[in-house]
């Protein structure tokens, strides 16, 4: 059995997102206009009547859940392996901060490589992490229950990656979610991949 439903949920916006600085795994709270982008999509999110939450343990993640867990009654679960990617000693700059330091491995960054020596934890590795979470608690539940994940920007994509059959070192067709965007995942039972996409970046103006 698996859960009918999987939304991947992008946690709303913080400071270091409002200054366009990376932030990894550093534990950002959210800023203002982030609470007010969770009320208004957790508002939204609970007429899907999620049966399970589950949350990066990062703050801004965990403030997230709580928005939707007040409107719902579900007690969310937190789930380390939902953290965002790891981006070593760039966490917190902006990426001309980035390139003005680190020109070569800037470069093989936004060309999809992964970036050497700033201790970056690899899109395969955040990718298959975030895909076993998901894959672990959907099992556990059943085809009419909905499965709300609440997680970061790179880290979902990456993940999902995974989840519709592709490499996530290799492929890279998906967009980041906005801030409190929502993605929608379904079981494609008997058929490859495990995991079919019926609706990306979902969320309020």
């Amino acid at each position: 059995m698996t859960a009918g439903t999987v939304v991947l949920w992008r946690h709303g916006q913080t400071e270091f997102n409002a200054a366009g600085r990376l932030q990894g795994q550093s534990d950002i709270r959210l800023n203002d206009a982030g609470h007010r982008q969770a009320d208004l999509a957790a508002t939204a999110l609970a007429t899907l009547e999620p049966s399970r939450i589950i949350t990066s343990d990062l703050v801004r993640a965990t403030q997230t859940a709580q928005a939707l867990a007040e409107r719902t009654g579900v007690r969310p679960t937190v789930d380390v392996r939902l953290r965002e990617r790891g981006f070593g000693r760039w966490e917190g700059l902006t990426q001309a901060e980035i390139q003005e330091s680190w020109p070569e491995a800037f470069v093989q960054w936004r060309h999809g490589q992964e970036p050497e020596g700033i201790g970056a934890e690899t899109r395969t590795a955040c990718g298959t992490r975030v895909a076993a979470a998901v894959e672990e608690v959907s099992a556990q539940m059943d085809p009419e229950e909905v499965l709300v994940v609440v997680s970061h920007g790179a880290a979902i994509t990456l993940g999902q990656t995974i989840l519709l059959g592709l490499d996530p070192a290799q492929w890279f067709g998906i967009s980041g979610l906005e801030n409190c965007g929502w993605a929608l995942m379904h079981p494609n039972p008997g058929r490859q991949p495990a995991w079919r996409l019926s609706a990306y970046n979902l969320g309020l103006d």
